[in-house]
């Protein structure tokens, strides 16, 4: 599969290249583009005001910009939290789309969005406070009707961002759980 795989609102951090390592060695192309410019951030505080600084248009037409010369191959959309926010709606816009691997975040979906069949995994905590039970219940239904094929998989006790071993919600029986099923999700791709 050929993978784009788009970071938090932490910057393109260690642990974003380590699970771009970890799809190579399964045999995946991938790629990891920096929409903040080689900023990184300690806090999600930090990550979201330089975020919004940024603006959502910004960084959309940033990933657009980065995915444009791989998309007709076929892209498997991925991200991490505000990197799955993005995977999400460029997936959602691209006709050739191959799937969408979205760890530890969602996105609002356009009143228009149609796709046929799209595979969509989505891997969160619970709970998780940036993506409540009624948010999740409401996406599902909505991704739904556009004609996405989504499975969710809900990891309790574990914190937001809890496959980045370099944060404080890090819970490495989750996050290798979540590698397992994503995986094998890519696989069927």
């Amino acid at each position: 599969m050929n993978i784009m795989l788009f970071h938090s609102t932490y910057g393109l951090r260690p642990a974003v290249r380590e699970a771009a390592d970890r799809l190579r060695a399964a045999g995946h192309e991938v790629w990891t583009p920096d929409l903040f410019e080689g900023r990184t951030f300690d806090t999600v505080e930090d990550g979201m005001e330089f975020n919004e600084s940024i603006g959502k248009d910004e960084l959309l037409k940033r990933a657009v910009l980065a995915a444009a010369p791989y998309s007709e191959r076929g892209l498997v959309y991925a991200g991490f939290s505000l990197g799955a926010s993005i995977a999400q709606t460029l997936g959602l816009g691209d006709e050739r789309a191959r799937g969408l691997l979205l760890l530890h975040g969602t996105s609002d979906i356009a009143p228009n969005a149609a796709v046929d069949g799209l595979p969509v995994q989505l891997h969160v905590a619970e709970p998780d406070a940036f993506e409540t039970d009624d948010w999740l219940s409401a996406w599902y239904l909505q991704m739904g009707r556009a004609g996405a094929d989504v499975e969710i998989y809900r990891y309790p006790g574990a914190g937001h961002l809890y496959t980045d071993p370099g944060l404080p919600d890090y819970d490495e029986e989750a996050a290798e759980a979540t590698w397992r099923v994503a995986l094998g999700f890519l696989d069927t791709l």
